[in-house]
């Protein structure tokens, strides 16, 4: 693919490990089950925007802007690693929170990533579930030009094709690190949302011939709409990397059983699921993204979708500053 080939500006710790989860694939009786650490990218506690704004903060530099403009719900991840990017590039940072989630408890706007986001400097503005949230930080971006501003407006989740060349990057990564320890990946899991990390995983894989299946759990959108915002993300990002051919529309695959109420909203399975890990494997997970996509994966293992001679990857997209926002929902016991 040579994406040396792009502009990239090195903000996290890169490769991430790839660890073997003896105990959990022990007591879950099913496949070998593997883990790609993403929750260890280093940027303000890490996770998997960090690969996609090495390439976006660049284009940013390039374009000569002192302003990162995004947006994201209240306890977005992504918010609170573009603001650390912004950080360690010396930008401002503005971002507008959603509203998706209104019924987790008084602290739910001041803790866990927001309160992040406010260490860092980062200027942020809430706004009401519902609206185009891509589209405020458009206007606001505007606004910042009328004031004498040169803002670089960042998509929800960093996804589009320029922040997608992140999980083709981690694609590669990934697949380099199997080879070289002799490891055959049957399956990757993630959780999906703004599609861009299972966007870029599907273009990487496929510019590299390396058909490796990617089962994306929504935590959002229903599973036919997954589906289109996934693929057309993942034909757009092939193109840029010049993948050749045409990419299928069957190599996107998207589940939807685990996203429950809602948006953010809890489920028994999500918590179940990150208990589980931090109980097997002191594997921290978190209640809206990597909760709810482990919670998928633990599911198929019981319901036998995986041979027991198969590996699989769980790819941990990080987040766990966000159970700090959840901390009602795992306090299972009382102090003596």
């Amino acid at each position: 693919m040579h994406l040396a080939r792009f502009p990239r500006y090195r903000l996290g710790h890169f490769p991430t490990p790839l660890e073997r989860l003896d105990r959990l694939s022990a007591v879950l009786g099913g496949p070998e089950i593997w883990i790609k650490r993403d929750d260890c990218t280093g940027l303000a506690s890490g996770g998997n925007k960090t690969r996609k704004l090495e390439f976006l903060v660049a284009e940013a530099l390039a374009q000569g802007a002192d302003t990162l403009v995004t947006q994201g719900a209240t306890q977005s991840n992504h918010v609170r690693q573009t603001a650390a990017a912004a950080a360690r590039v010396g930008l401002h940072c503005h971002a507008l929170l959603e509203r998706r989630v209104t019924n987790q408890g008084a602290e739910y706007e001041t803790a866990g990533n927001v309160l992040l986001d406010v260490m860092m400097e980062c200027r942020i503005d809430f706004r009401p579930a519902g609206l185009d949230m891509n589209a405020e930080a458009a206007m606001l971006a505007e606004t910042l030009r009328s004031q004498g501003c040169k803002p670089y407006v960042i998509p929800g989740g960093g996804s589009n094709p320029v922040g997608a060349l992140g999980y083709a990057a981690c694609a590669e990564e990934l697949i380099g690190q199997a080879d070289a320890a002799g490891l055959r990946i049957d399956h990757i899991v993630h959780a999906t949302g703004s599609a861009g990390t299972q966007a870029g995983l599907v273009a990487g894989l496929f510019a590299m011939n390396a058909p490796v299946p990617v089962t994306g759990f929504s935590v959002r959108a229903p599973r036919p709409r997954q589906i289109d915002t996934v693929h057309a993300l993942a034909v757009q990002t092939a193109e840029l990397i010049g993948a050749r051919g045409e990419l299928p529309r069957d190599m996107v695959m998207v589940r939807d059983d685990q996203v429950g109420p809602g948006y953010g909203q809890p489920t028994e399975a999500m918590i179940e699921a990150i208990l589980l890990l931090a109980q097997t494997e002191g594997i921290l997970l978190d209640p809206v993204y990597s909760g709810k996509g482990f919670a998928g994966l633990v599911a198929l293992v019981r319901a036998g979708a995986f041979a027991k001679s198969e590996r699989v990857v769980f790819l941990h997209t990080g987040g766990s500053v966000a159970l700090f926002a959840y901390g009602h929902l795992f306090q299972t016991q009382k102090a003596a």
